[in-house]
């Protein structure tokens, strides 16, 4: 009974909260859209906790619930042990583990990304008294800014695609779940969110307050904490953004030589320090994916650390990532609805070849967004075998990919075709 009284007094709670919250108003949504939207976001977070239950399994999601119960020793903790609960979240129980930045075994970084997760939920549970559903309003009102932050930037690019915008940045159904349920991803995405906000409009307006360089840093900050190699992924779509915007006449150029430059000290950097060989920490992370057992492994081809092996595997990784699960893929209901939505977004995509609107548009932006998502998902087509994991791993890519898809999309041909 405690848990029903609790869930509904915070959920009325936090729906009032997301209208007078400022950042949230000044997207221009009504009071009712952003109660809409925070509420499917928690029914999403119920949904992804209910499966996690019953086809945990079978659908690779049981880690929601052991982030659960390791926050409940963790809370537990802080009433026995407070010393112990504030400290051991900097400790590193590996010889140099703290220098195992990129590495997945023995690496104090590997750790951080749980331990920090279970220290947050640990934090929720001091107000939920442990109780799994309720924390989920309490996760859905903080990454529900990620979202905001990029519908606001989607917003002030397209001013006149408010629809299409906001059906893109909270409405892609991989997305909204992935990103609601108790797990990584939704922070990660608003960390993401946060260093995009603050750099678009700190170009936009020429002006780096620190407040604006404090937000940009705890965004990163995130990023590093939860998925580091991420950050090697970030940071040279972030500067060839800000020289794009320099040579405004060249951004394509600008970006293409950005990256060339990345991608040569990304197979160099090994001759400078040996703990800087970005191939090798790639290719290990695969071997490790290999070594796990699952329902929706697939074959992958084994990568070796060298830049032949990678330029070969690139056609695989890229399909991979971005165009599975295949109909033959299908084993239950959620890959259903993931082979269900990148068939018809794929499908969606070669139509706009075709049907798309010129509009004056911040062309930096638009390729940091496609750079940047093809980065992140070249990497995951490298590394993960599991399509369960693609699937969530790539879902944090979808705003950037296909908001300004669907802005510039000429939606008047398919009201002309089914009218």
């Amino acid at each position: 009974m405690l848990e029903y009284l609790l869930f509904a007094g915070y959920l009325l709670l936090f729906s009032w909260l997301v209208t007078k919250v400022k950042f949230f108003t000044r997207t221009g949504l009504t009071h009712p859209q952003l109660i809409i939207i925070f509420l499917l976001k928690v029914m999403a977070g119920i949904l992804y906790g209910w499966i996690g239950i019953y086809y945990g399994n079978l659908a690779q999601m049981v880690d929601t619930w052991s982030f659960h119960y390791s926050s409940l020793q963790e809370y537990r903790l802080l009433h026995t042990d407070p010393y112990s609960y504030f400290t051991n979240l900097f400790h590193d129980p590996y010889p140099n583990g703290y220098l195992k930045f990129l590495s997945s075994d023995n690496s104090y970084w590997n750790d951080l990304k749980a331990n920090a997760f279970v220290k947050l939920l640990s934090v929720f549970n001091i107000f939920s008294f442990g109780f799994y559903y309720v924390n989920i309003i309490f996760y859905s009102f903080l990454s529900l800014y990620g979202p905001v932050a990029v519908y606001r930037v989607m917003i002030a690019e397209f001013p006149e695609r408010k629809i299409p915008v906001l059906a893109a940045t909270f409405l892609l159904p991989s997305f909204i779940y992935w990103t609601s349920g108790i797990h990584k991803d939704g922070l990660i995405f608003t960390g993401i969110a946060l260093v995009v906000y603050h750099l678009y409009f700190g170009l936009q307006e020429k002006s780096f307050t620190p407040k604006r360089l404090a937000a940009i840093f705890l965004g990163l900050l995130i990023v590093v904490i939860l998925r580091n190699f991420l950050l090697v992924i970030l940071i040279p779509a972030i500067i060839a953004w800000i020289l794009a915007k320099r040579f405004q006449n060249r951004g394509l150029l600008v970006f293409v030589l950005v990256y060339v430059v990345f991608s040569l000290f990304f197979f160099t950097a090994k001759y400078i320090s040996p703990r800087l060989d970005f191939p090798d920490a790639v290719a290990s992370k695969q071997a490790d994916f290999k070594e796990l057992k699952g329902g929706s492994e697939v074959p992958t081809s084994r990568l070796q650390p060298n830049f032949l092996s990678f330029l070969k595997n690139a056609p695989e990784a890229i399909t991979l990532s971005a165009i599975r699960p295949y109909p033959s893929d299908v084993k239950h209901l959620l890959s259903l609805a993931a082979a269900l939505e990148i068939n018809l977004l794929t499908l969606l995509f070669i139509v706009f070849l075709f049907w798309r609107n010129k509009a004056p548009v911040d062309r930096p932006f638009l390729y940091f967004c496609l750079f940047f998502s093809f980065s992140v998902l070249l990497s995951i087509g490298y590394t993960v075998n599991f399509l369960g994991a693609i699937v969530r791993y790539r879902s944090l890519v979808f705003p950037f990919l296909f908001a300004p898809m669907f802005a510039l999309f000429n939606w008047k041909k398919i009201e002309k075709m089914v009218s």
